[in-house]
């Protein structure tokens, strides 16, 4: 594998609150007034803000001295073309990795945590203080990398959208979606609120979610179904206090060249069936969703609603893994 010199590191980043609401509400005096009035605490939004740009000022000036560099606003993302010349750095939250990954042509991503205080930067391995040993391991080729696998769905009218964490395939609003599901030889025809893919690395994300609902349901009833069971793909993680219950999670047990799906409040009918609730999808399966809805059918990645594709009737979705990846850098300091 030849190996590129990298000449310029691009960094990401996404506006604060604070921004966001300055620029709805022209000034910081006007902002102030509008959180305050409803009972808000400014004070934390202006924190917030204080804190994110002390962290970004110290990494553009201690880069300054490894390679040039430019920052970027992540809504330039998807027209932005990176160089293989291009190290990539986010800095903020754990979801402007996910969204900046599907756009990084797989090249190394040094992800920095601006405020430990307020983010849990599961995918923010590194902060202000040590980011430049990521930087040095890069430009040396002796980083190490977590590669993540993106979920990848195909439309049968060639249009198709990446996912890092996952997809949701389902209703625009509050309704239930219709469609056929096919997998694993299996087919049937099912009314709920949309389906969940999820890769190894969006597992602790939306899909927990589903998983505590399952498992908090289970606990609460005695349940007698022979449909698959989200027990028989996952496990729970119990911190080193079993006493200690807020520390529970459910998380499913993941391969990065794995993907799981699972289907959110499925509906049994005359027309409509329940067999078909969750699974695995890797190199050897596929799932395949065929819209039965008119109007307000959609697929969108990673929790960005605007970032979407139709799914009506018609449309035939097939859900797999992508050939793409992401390479987030490790911290081995």
């Amino acid at each position: 594998m030849k190996l590129t010199q990298k000449e310029y590191a691009i960094i990401v980043r996404s506006k604060t609150r604070l921004e966001a609401l300055i620029e709805r509400f022209n000034t910081k005096a006007q902002t102030k007034f509008y959180i305050e009035s409803l009972g808000g605490n400014y004070e934390a939004y202006e924190r917030e803000h204080d804190v994110f740009y002390q962290s970004l000022n110290s990494l553009q000036t201690q880069l300054s001295k490894y390679i040039k560099h430019k920052t970027i606003d992540k809504s330039y993302l998807p027209s932005y073309i990176f160089s293989d010349k291009n190290i990539i750095i986010v800095i903020g939250q754990d979801g402007l990795v996910a969204n900046t990954a599907k756009y990084s042509n797989s090249l190394p991503m040094i992800a920095v945590n601006p405020d430990k205080q307020s983010y849990d930067g599961i995918l923010l391995p590194f902060d202000t203080e040590d980011f430049v040993y990521g930087i040095e391991q890069v430009l040396s080729n002796k980083h190490q990398a977590k590669i993540v696998n993106f979920a990848e769905v195909k439309l049968n009218d060639g249009q198709s959208l990446l996912a890092f964490n996952d997809l949701f395939i389902g209703p625009a609003s509050h309704i239930s979606a219709r469609y056929k599901i096919s997998f694993n030889g299996m087919t049937e025809e099912q009314s709920s609120s949309g389906l969940i893919i999820s890769t190894s690395a969006g597992s602790t994300g939306w899909l927990s979610s589903i998983f505590n609902m399952a498992y908090g349901i289970s606990d609460q009833f005695e349940i007698k179904n022979n449909s698959p069971s989200l027990k028989k793909i996952a496990h729970k993680d119990i911190s080193n206090n079993p006493t200690d219950e807020t520390k529970t999670h459910h998380r499913p047990q993941l391969k990065n060249d794995e993907l799981l799906f699972a289907v959110r409040e499925p509906f049994k009918s005359i027309r409509t069936q329940t067999e078909i609730v969750a699974g695995i999808i890797n190199q050897k399966s596929k799932l395949i969703i065929e819209s039965m809805m008119p109007t307000q059918g959609i697929i969108f990645s990673d929790g960005v609603e605007k970032d979407f594709i139709k799914f009506n009737s018609g449309s035939i979705a097939t859900v797999g893994l992508s050939t793409q990846y992401a390479e987030l850098v490790k911290n081995t300091k």
